[in-house]
């Protein structure tokens, strides 16, 4: 009783070829006894074939899923890619941006210190012609 989900899914496999199989000569006997057995064993043909090109398209469907599945991610992971480049890229500009403004408060503040002593010595300057 302790079977895995495996072999019972084996089992029933098994079970299922035999039951087509005894299907399979039942409708072989009522083909050679009667003639109009065959139209019924002739629909359930059809059937079992109809069944087969659902699978087919089932699993056509389902790869074609998993394919569009792997352009998406692969496009995406793209995208996430370039993102990325553009944080890196846009965090040095900042940086260097950061760097000429502080390079450029330097300079002005050296502009203020001259322009205050230009002033001064100007003043001076008056002072002593008056």
């Amino acid at each position: 009783m302790n079977h895995s989900a495996l072999e019972i899914g084996s089992c029933d496999t098994h079970e299922d070829r035999k039951l087509y199989v005894i299907d399979s000569l039942n409708d072989l006997n009522k083909v050679n006894f009667s003639p109009s057995g065959s139209q019924h064993v002739i629909s359930q043909e059809k059937k079992f074939i109809g069944g087969a090109v659902n699978i087919s398209s089932g699993i056509r469907n389902r790869s074609l899923f998993f394919v569009g599945l792997i352009i998406a991610l692969i496009v995406s992971l793209t995208l996430v890619s370039f993102v990325i480049f553009l944080l890196i890229q846009t965090g040095s500009k900042m940086d260097e941006v950061s760097r000429r403004l502080t390079a450029e408060g330097k300079g002005i503040d050296e502009l203020k210190k001259i322009n205050s002593m230009i002033l001064n010595r100007l003043n001076q300057l008056n002072a002593i012609e008056n």
